[in-house]
């Protein structure tokens, strides 16, 4: 039975004290009967003191990001086992802002991927279509091929350690709204792809996120579609009484 997940993606916001401040917070406010994995994902100078604050806590911590390589010189980046050290063991990978602000391809996140699986770390795949994918019709023909060409080069035994987040760019920030019901079809859409090249074991146990600006107003909504199973927040995150509200809602 796949599980139900909230991450948090706090991307560039938020200092040490405020860092502390919120999670101070999301402790007193997050359900804690609610049979859901909570994710927060502080920045990187964070990390390790979130970890310490988390640790007696049902909240995990993950890194908005990693590099490929094992070590060298990489002026500003971050290793898997950098993330490993501090107590670090899930990691967000090919977020949309990463593909463009920072021209990740999918081959560089693919590489990625295997490293991240080396460590033994768990992965949230991030992927989604644009404004002017969504326009042309050409929406699940990008998203299959970021599956494909990210992900799909993992074995089959190395599933149990992902989560798919599903971003639709078009809808975040650009005054589009997505429905309940295009979420839906984009999620059965990527669990049938996932089944068609692993079978119905992974694609059924495999949990797929929304990440399409979840707020509190409409995520009972989202999370009752079959195929959805959580959410990757970002703004709403932020603040502890929606991210509170959200995790209720799933």
């Amino acid at each position: 039975m796949r599980q139900k997940i909230v991450a948090g993606n706090w991307k560039m916001h938020k200092n040490a004290e405020e860092t502390e401040d919120l999670l101070n917070e999301l402790i007193d406010k997050l359900p804690e009967d609610k049979e859901v994995n909570i994710i927060v994902a502080p920045t990187f100078v964070n990390l390790a003191s979130a970890v310490d604050h988390l640790e007696y806590t049902n909240i995990e911590v993950a890194a908005q990001n990693m590099h490929q390589d094992e070590s060298g010189a990489f002026t500003g980046e971050v290793s898997a086992d950098m993330l490993k050290s501090i107590g670090v063991n899930t990691v967000i990978l090919g977020h949309s802002e990463r593909r463009a602000h920072f021209h990740e391809t999918d081959s560089i996140i693919a590489y990625k991927v295997d490293t991240a699986l080396k460590h033994d770390m768990r992965i949230i795949f991030c992927f989604g279509e644009e404004l002017a994918d969504r326009q042309s019709g050409n929406h699940f023909n990008i998203v299959e091929n970021q599956l494909r060409d990210g992900l799909f080069q993992v074995d089959e035994s190395h599933w149990e350690r992902i989560v798919l987040a599903y971003e639709p760019v078009w809808a975040i920030g650009t005054g589009e709204t997505a429905s309940p019901q295009q979420a839906q079809e984009m999620h059965e859409f990527i669990r049938n792809t996932v089944r068609d090249r692993f079978g119905d074991g992974v694609a059924d146990d495999v949990s797929i996120l929304y990440g399409g600006s979840v707020k509190p107003d409409n995520a009972n909504e989202i999370f009752s579609q079959p195929d959805v199973d959580g959410g990757l927040i970002g703004g709403a995150s932020l603040k502890a009484n929606d991210f509170a509200a959200i995790v209720s809602a799933i």
